[in-house]
């Protein structure tokens, strides 16, 4: 599937189930309690592990994110390996990219007031993509520009005002002149 083909939501909702098998057998090995919640938002598959007890299911999250992030990436293996095709599957625990991507648009509004208030662009800390990709959406929403420099895992991004951005893309210009 070339990636300009959109999944219909059948498709979608067979990687979601998919998953969802997947984590519930690692929750069983484990022996973890959890319930499993399915959907699919923005175009793509959504699993969710929740649990009455919070105790089992902090480990699921990790520092930083840390186990849930290589959880997502081994179930969209799972995926990939029953599908033939790369998934884009989110998975998430008890709500912590909710409460992740709360704390990002946080961190990019603090960063947009500091950069209509002196002019100046703002550099944030390096981020991963999927925190990088919050910080961009966030700073376009509110009408300014944002760039991601540097190279992983040391990539950040650098907010903007919108006449910013061109005059760092003309300076660009003029040094390769």
């Amino acid at each position: 599937m070339a990636q300009d083909d959109v999944k219909s939501i059948d498709q979608l909702n067979e990687e979601a189930d998919i998953a969802a098998d997947y984590l519930e057998g690692l929750l069983d090995i484990a022996d973890y309690e959890g319930d499993i919640e399915m959907g699919v938002r923005n175009d793509r598959p959504t699993v969710q592990i929740v649990a009455d007890d919070d105790t089992d299911i902090k480990h699921l999250i990790g520092h930083n994110g840390e186990v849930v992030d290589a959880l997502q990436q081994l179930t969209r293996l799972a995926v990939q390996q029953k599908t033939g095709e790369r998934s884009h599957l989110i998975v998430d625990v008890d709500g912590f990219l909710k409460r992740k991507r709360q704390h990002l648009c946080d961190i990019a509004l603090d960063a947009i007031d500091a950069v209509r208030d002196s002019g100046e662009p703002y550099d944030l800390k390096p981020m991963n993509s999927f925190e990088r990709k919050v910080v961009h959406d966030v700073v376009r929403e509110e009408g300014l520009k944002s760039r991601s420099h540097g190279e992983e895992p040391h990539r950040y991004v650098t907010v903007y005002l919108k006449n910013k951005v061109e005059d760092v893309a003309e300076d660009d210009e003029l040094d390769q002149e």
